[in-house]
């Protein structure tokens, strides 16, 4: 809805602008973290598929993902209209609540930027570069804008004729992008040497250092949603803090009883599965609430990543298995444990509200997770009958630093991966210069 521009908050706006920054530093952190999870050959690569994403999404929700994903509801609470293709009619004195429509857009951006760029981790080490460049903008707008509008939109049928209650993203975010990579790695197929060759991380301070920069840009994520420098915000922090705290500590004590070792990638990977987990219902639960929530995921999402063995899905950096495990659990989560004194109304099954909440959390999840997962699936079948998914397997086997961007990560190139660098296709000029 446009206000008049008088009603913009200088408070709530100058938080607002700090939060976006916030969220977009979420994507590079990103990828820092999941180019310390694979393997020296693809670091590169893995590290493209993040900031790519960042121009891609930026591009498709200028044009049009703000307005369908925002825009005045075009009937069913399915999707928004076109009046704002392209920005249209939205000026720097257009106002959504207290803040610019501007910058509530830019935002709303950095959002679908973050959950394209997670669902690469679920095809880690064999994807090809020039199909994914075709994907994320496809996905973008068949996919994540749909979902928004559902969770977020003017009448979004999830938001006003459901009830489900999602502060912060577990419905559009995590479990969209956890679904949509099952859908992803299902169709590629598994990496070479999956479930028989060592596939460590190679790099676990670069792993630690952006879930670092995860979690301090996921304060803007959490408490930004608030949409104002207010004490719901303030509750949004420190459930966010909170979350993380006792998911980390939940991986590390599975860890230790199960293997022995607490680890530096489980601090990592449960701190993550927190911070998923509370993202949906950090406006909603407690302080009690979110420690439990997070604990939940840290503990769940640790046998959850081993899932794929099992069922023999190569969901490389565990997308599935922190994602879509950790957004579920948040989510329903937030029919058990919310808090009239978070919500103004809604009360959860802990506090007498019943399990009508909990319902409408469960019908939500099974509807994103569902839609999600089938347009995602079909969006890679036709790319991989048309131009090709997957990478070809000498490209897989060199590594596609070398092979698609002819580069390598560190100077050594690719030790230990069989393939020296001179035997890579590198343009002669740079064999020279290394060669001298």
């Amino acid at each position: 809805m446009i206000l008049a521009a008088a009603q913009v908050d200088t408070g709530d706006t100058a938080w607002l602008l700090a939060a976006t920054a916030l969220v977009l530093l979420m994507t590079p952190g990103l990828a820092l973290f999941y180019g310390g999870m694979v393997r020296t050959k693809s670091v590169l690569n893995m590290l493209m598929m993040s900031f790519v994403s960042i121009a891609l999404v930026t591009v498709v929700w200028l044009a049009a993902g703000y307005s369908l994903a925002f825009g005045k509801d075009a009937g069913g609470g399915l999707i928004g209209g076109l009046e704002h293709v392209g920005m249209a009619g939205l000026g720097p004195d257009s106002v959504q609540g207290t803040v610019p429509t501007l910058l509530f857009a830019t935002f709303q951006l950095t959002f679908a930027i973050i959950t394209a760029a997670l669902v690469s981790g679920a095809i880690a080490d064999r994807a090809k570069f020039a199909a994914w460049l075709v994907f994320v903008p496809v996905w973008a707008l068949l996919v994540y804008v749909p979902v928004a509008h559902w969770v977020w939109g003017p009448g979004g049928w999830i938001l006003e004729h459901l009830g489900a209650l999602d502060f912060a993203g577990g419905l559009p975010v995590e479990i969209t992008s956890g679904a949509s990579g099952l859908a992803l790695c299902l169709v590629l197929g598994p990496r070479l040497g999956f479930k028989k060759d060592a596939m460590r991380p190679h790099n676990l301070p670069m792993v630690m250092l952006g879930a670092g920069l995860l979690w301090f840009g996921w304060f803007g994520f959490n408490a930004g949603s608030a949409l104002g420098a207010n004490g719901l915000a303030a509750a949004a922090f420190l459930n966010t803090l909170a979350a993380g705290c006792t998911g980390l500590l939940g991986w590390l004590f599975v860890e230790q009883r199960r293997d022995g070792h607490p680890t530096t990638l489980g601090a990592a990977s449960g701190a993550v599965a927190g911070l998923v987990a509370i993202t949906p219902s950090c406006g909603s639960v407690s302080l009690l609430g979110a420690l439990v929530v997070g604990l939940a995921a840290g503990v769940v999402c640790s046998y959850a990543v081993g899932w794929k063995f099992k069922w023999n899905y190569d969901d490389s950096l565990d997308v599935v298995g922190v994602h879509l495990v950790g957004g579920v659990i948040g989510t329903l989560l937030i029919g058990v444990f919310a808090a009239e004194s978070m919500t103004g109304s809604t009360e959860g099954l802990l506090y007498g509200g019943g399990l009508a909440q909990l319902g409408r959390q469960l019908v939500a999840v099974v509807a994103v997770g569902a839609y999600a997962f089938l347009v995602t699936y079909g969006i890679a079948k036709l790319l991989d009958r048309t131009m090709g998914l997957r990478a070809t397997e000498e490209q897989e086997h060199t590594g596609l630093d070398l092979t698609v961007h002819a580069e390598t990560a560190y100077d050594h190139g690719v030790l230990g991966h069989g393939a020296p660098v001179s035997s890579s296709p590198v343009p002669s000029a740079q064999k020279a210069k290394t060669q001298a």
